[in-house]
């Protein structure tokens, strides 16, 4: 079981809403940031884009609730073409979005946090790289190096974790292309077998962190 508040951003759908409906089974209150409500409990509406007003947003839900127990940074966007297709602005949203909001979110909660945990999500795309996603693999790449030093940083006073999922049955491929989307939807992970293992990291006895760990479906075409 857990227990007190856990923010999530990106809480309104994908798997932010999966991992919020797993916390609440869980026991724990979820908190969502994200530019749409979500379906129950407790929200901020954020462009996660924007550093200053995300770190209000943590800010706002702290006061309300007396601070967190966990942080899972869930939100993510992509866009995918070459370097030279994808207009500027809209490549440095995904990096504003994935790396610059999770660094501002955790940056922010962690004097709410006590001596709880901290989850990140990357991608596999964050640990191998593939063209046509230089705006995503940057990102990802770089939310695994903040995560790695955030864990040597704060070790043994906040947990964190790392959580690379490879591609899930989520929204995140509506909006693209034919020649962008997986080719057989059947290969990706349902979004409640993600949030499942990142609730199994948050339940960790003290003393112990899952510091890494890697969810994919079984043919996962990214991994290994």
């Amino acid at each position: 079981m857990l227990q007190g508040n856990v923010l999530v951003t990106g809480g309104a759908g994908g798997l932010g809403a999966a991992v919020a409906e797993a916390v609440r089974e869980a026991g724990a209150t979820p908190l969502v940031l994200d530019k749409s409500a979500p379906s129950a409990g407790d929200f901020e509406l954020v462009d996660l884009a924007d550093g200053r007003a995300a770190e209000a947003a943590v800010r706002a839900l702290a006061d309300r609730h007396g601070g967190f127990s966990a942080v899972v940074t869930a939100a993510g966007i992509d866009r995918c073409g070459t370097l030279e297709e994808v207009p500027a602005d809209e490549w440095e949203q995904v990096v504003r979005v994935n790396l610059f909001g999770t660094a501002a979110v955790v940056r922010a909660a962690l004097p709410f946090l006590g001596t709880g945990r901290v989850v990140t999500i990357a991608s596999t795309l964050g640990l191998r790289a593939v063209s046509d996603a230089t705006a995503y693999c940057a990102s990802k790449f770089g939310v695994v190096g903040f995560t790695r030093a955030l864990a040597a940083e704060t070790a043994g006073r906040v947990g964190v974790t790392l959580v690379v999922p490879g591609g899930m049955r989520t929204s995140f491929f509506d909006d693209r292309t034919e020649q962008y989307r997986p080719k057989d939807l059947e290969k990706l992970n349902p979004p409640e077998r993600v949030a499942a293992a990142i609730v199994f990291a948050l339940g960790q006895p003290e003393g112990c962190e899952i510091r890494e760990l890697v969810v994919a479906h079984a043919e996962e075409p990214s991994w290994p």
